[in-house]
């Protein structure tokens, strides 16, 4: 095997865990959620690895094409639901980072209740509410406008929400979060920012939102901290598709929309929505 070989097998290795929890979260399954990972890393060599610019980025949403190849496969040889069957526990060699992983968000209760949803809106769920995968991403895996997979999101969202396990208490921890947030973008604090953030943190924003600043898509905490770091001061809560969120409000108008990724107790990814269309298409409720 050559070095390059080597080093594309320790990443590999390195990402597992997220893609093995990925896998879990959309089959409900730890031996088949080994099998998807396994089928990734078999694309990952016959693919051209030296093209791909985000390893882990590209690798979760090949795990999440394979996994609704799964579910449809499952549902058209009309398999016993996921309630009829016993809990897997982890992998006997499973680490206690992998362990962790799977353990949350994932009791029985509210993998019960993405089974009632249709293999393309627990992709879209599982994808951007629980690991921050972008919706244009999303798109190119269900085969649909980035739009539409925003919708497919927000259905499964308000499902989770009205039959999933302790929903109350995890919006006000969502909200909770999302608010602490705001405080302290508009105050600079950055310290209480980092502590909210995730250190993969990605911030996304369409061409509209660009315009007005939001520039690129920053990723990594300390960036993306500076970025809000002293901003928002405009920005009010909302829940937004029924989840947190904030908006900034112009002469009556919604002008830009911030929706958040919260999950573990911090925040996975950032976008900022400022086109016209796109606004209109939001469900938007303000807390003021």
């Amino acid at each position: 095997m050559h070095d390059g070989d080597d080093r594309l097998a320790e990443r590999f290795e390195e990402l597992r865990p997220r893609l093995r929890s990925v896998a879990h979260r959309m089959l409900g399954s730890a031996s088949e959620a080994d099998d998807a990972v396994q089928e990734a890393w078999l694309r990952l060599t016959r693919a051209d690895a030296g093209g791909v610019d985000n390893l882990g980025a590209w690798l979760t949403t090949v795990v999440g094409r394979i996994c609704l190849d799964m579910l449809r496969s499952r549902t058209s040889r009309r398999e016993e639901p996921l309630e009829a069957r016993p809990e897997e526990p982890p992998a006997a060699d499973a680490g206690p980072e992998q362990e962790a992983l799977l353990a949350d968000s994932m009791g029985v209760a509210l993998l019960v209740v993405l089974e009632t949803l249709t293999p393309t809106e627990r992709l879209a769920f599982v994808l951007h509410d629980m690991f921050g995968v972008s919706f244009d991403d999303i798109a190119v895996v269900v085969g649909r406008s980035p739009a539409a997979a925003r919708q497919l999101a927000s259905r499964a969202r308000r499902r989770v929400q009205a039959d999933g396990p302790d929903a109350a208490a995890g919006r006000q921890t969502r909200r909770d979060i999302v608010d602490a947030f705001l405080t302290a973008s508009r105050t600079g604090d950055m310290a209480t920012l980092l502590r909210l953030l995730d250190p993969d943190v990605v911030m996304r924003a369409d061409e509209a939102a660009a315009r007005m600043g939001s520039t690129g898509e920053p990723r990594g905490a300390e960036v993306v901290a500076a970025f809000f770091s002293g901003r928002a001061q405009g920005a009010r809560p909302a829940d937004i598709d029924g989840e947190s969120g904030a908006v900034v409000v112009v002469g009556g108008r919604d002008l830009l929309a911030l929706t958040f990724v919260v999950s573990g107790g911090r925040i996975l990814a950032i976008e900022v929505i400022a086109d016209p269309d796109e606004l209109a298409r939001l469900d938007i409720v303000r807390h003021y």
